[in-house]
């Protein structure tokens, strides 16, 4: 992948999980709503000064609701936590993950 590319999707795996959850009170807030079921299921990469990760994330157990995020990693070196950079509500498990700002 060449740098400032979005990545090929891939299946969420527990460190993408992990970034997610690192993020959800973020998205709780802007929101003003609690999420009970806040599972990544696939996600994107683009490498920048750090990494954009694109998320799609389950958000109920009985519909097909999913939101998408946009979480900036920062590098090591930097010793920061995930950022939640941008959101899309509404979604559905069937909706594409692209980019967005």
């Amino acid at each position: 992948m060449m740098t400032g590319g979005l990545s090929e999707s891939k299946p969420a795996t527990p460190e993408i999980q992990k970034i997610a959850d690192q993020v959800k009170s973020q998205l709780e807030q802007k929101e003003n709503k609690r999420y009970a079921i806040f599972e990544a299921i696939e996600y994107k990469s683009q490498v920048v000064a750090g990494t954009n990760y694109f998320i799609k994330v389950s958000v109920s157990d009985s519909t097909e609701e999913c939101v998408h995020l946009r979480v900036f990693k920062s590098l090591p070196h930097e010793k920061k936590e995930p950022s939640l950079t941008a959101y899309q509500t509404g979604k559905t498990k069937c909706d594409e993950l692209t980019y967005f700002e």
